[in-house]
């Protein structure tokens, strides 16, 4: 039986004489394809009413539902979830506080989870592909920092070995490391996303997709800047309350088909790099 703000019979302009005899009634109608349409009323009924209200009620909780990413709280989450997570969306946010500070301008005090380990990989890329690796003392700082101290000494002395006067000298700069006069180094990796394709306990194995910034920007430069794609991978160990570097590797790809955006000039490169700053990656 419909309600209605009358009782859901109409008012007492529906009734027939007293004749005594019993009349079936229906319910009242706005007036549809199939009758007479009711007499006009002035503004919503109850029951009109309770059901738009309804109705946003549901939208405003559907809105805030997906927007919290289908979780039941913002707590972080654990192992076996952040792997369910991963699955189909890997590089999804989760609202879980991401570092607790940095380290040489390097985040740290990632969460002792497979989300955890993500983040710090990201992290650690951007670092490794910085122009900071060209200043051997920078390098260095770099290698401590993200480095698990039992294989720290080892990379530090192959990097040492591969940044020599001869790669200097094909990225643009002198035998030194440093700038050229009047020009701009420019040496960036941007994470696109990340898969753990391990996690347990203390150790960790994460993919990095990142696509790279490389060359010098100014006029004159022979070596303008360049962008690329490639893949780093990382063994993380849990060294020391935080997760840090056992190996790294990297291959080329995926690398998308590039668009038809023209290249910028020379100068408008270099003033990108130095008013744009990077970002702290995390979930």
């Amino acid at each position: 039986m419909s309600l209605s703000d009358d009782g859901g019979y109409g008012g007492d302009s529906h009734r027939g004489p007293e004749t005594g005899q019993t009349r079936t009634r229906l319910p009242d109608s706005d007036g549809d394809g199939y009758g007479t349409a009711r007499r006009s009323r002035t503004g919503l009924s109850s029951r009109n009413l309770i059901t738009i209200v309804g109705v946003i009620v549901l939208l405003l909780a559907a809105i805030a539902f997906a927007n919290r990413g289908g979780s039941g709280n913002s707590e972080s989450p654990s192992d076996d979830s952040a792997k369910d997570a991963g699955a189909a969306r890997p590089t999804a946010p989760t609202g879980t506080k991401p570092v607790t500070g940095k380290n040489d301008g390097i985040a740290k005090g990632f969460p002792k989870t497979q989300q955890g380990a993500e983040s710090a990989a990201a992290n650690y890329a951007v670092a490794l592909g910085s122009a900071d690796m060209f200043n051997k003392d920078k390098r260095h700082k770099v290698i401590t920092t993200i480095m698990a101290p039992s294989n720290a000494a080892a990379f530090q002395n192959k990097l040492d070995q591969a940044y020599s006067p001869s790669f200097f000298k094909n990225v643009g700069l002198k035998a030194d490391g440093t700038t050229p006069p009047g020009l701009t180094f420019v040496s960036r990796t941007i994470p696109v996303g990340t898969k753990a394709t391990a996690s347990s306990g203390d150790k960790a194995t994460v993919e990095v997709w990142c696509t790279g910034l490389l060359g010098m920007a100014g006029s004159g430069s022979t070596k303008p800047v360049t962008t690329s794609w490639f893949t780093i991978t990382m063994q993380l160990a849990w060294t020391n309350g935080d997760w840090k570097v056992l190996t790294h590797s990297q291959e080329d790809g995926p690398a998308p088909v590039s668009g038809d955006v023209p290249a910028s000039g020379a100068k408008e490169i270099a003033g990108a790099v130095q008013g744009y700053g990077g970002f702290t990656y995390a979930r």
